[in-house]
Formats: C-alpha cells, structure tokens, sequence
C-alpha cells in the first residue's frame, strides 16, 4: 500500500516560509522591546543617579570645610597648640556619623523594583 504526501505532510510550502518569517520578525520586535526599553530606562536612572551622587557629595564637602573653619575660628584653643588636630578629628566624626546615617537610609529591596 503506497501513501501519498498530503499538503500537510509535506516539507514546507509558500504559507510556511511566511509564517516562519513573521515568527522570526515578532521574536526580533519582542526582543528589542524587552532589551532596549529596559536599558534606556537603567541608563536615565543611573545618569541621574550620578548627577545627584556627584552633587550631594559636593555639597557634603563644603559644608564639612565650612565646619571645619567654624571650628577652628571660634574655638582658638583648638586652633594653635597641642589640640590643633582635634577639629580635624570632630570634623572626621561628623562625616563618618553622616555616612552611617546615608547608608542606613539606602533600601536596597527598591533597587530592582519597577516605578508603578
């Protein structure tokens, strides 16, 4: 008994090559709307991320200077002599105190979470 290849059975015709190449061409869109959408967002985030770093810090460092010169003009002992290191030293524990209150403040569970 012979059987005969019926259009089902049969390797590819005209409307599989077709269909094939718009699969092909959906899976292309999907990526790139999974990919790239993604990173542009990443990129701004951390663009912004810097930029806000990068002025904080530099606020944080003149505002230490400044309280470093307060000290050490209005307390003259502090200024000249034996103790002249120790308004360095306050100088030191309010940034290692403003480092320990900005690291606590950071939430690490929010990083990978997506703006609703």
């Amino acid at each position: 008994m012979q059987v005969s290849e019926t259009p089902a059975t049969s390797s590819r015709t005209k409307s599989d090559d077709a269909s094939l190449g718009e699969v092909i061409e959906f899976v292309k869109t999907y990526a790139k709307q999974e990919t790239v959408g993604p990173l542009k967002g990443a990129g701004r985030w951390l663009g912004f991320g810097a930029a806000a770093a990068l002025a904080m810090g530099l606020g944080l460092v003149l505002v230490l200077l400044g309280l470093l010169r307060l000290i050490q003009t209005e307390a003259d002992r502090l200024a000249t002599g034996s103790l002249s290191w120790a308004a360095y030293a306050v100088t030191l524990a309010v940034t290692l105190v403003l480092l320990a209150i900005t690291l606590l403040r950071v939430k690490k569970s929010t990083l990978n979470n997506e703006p609703k």
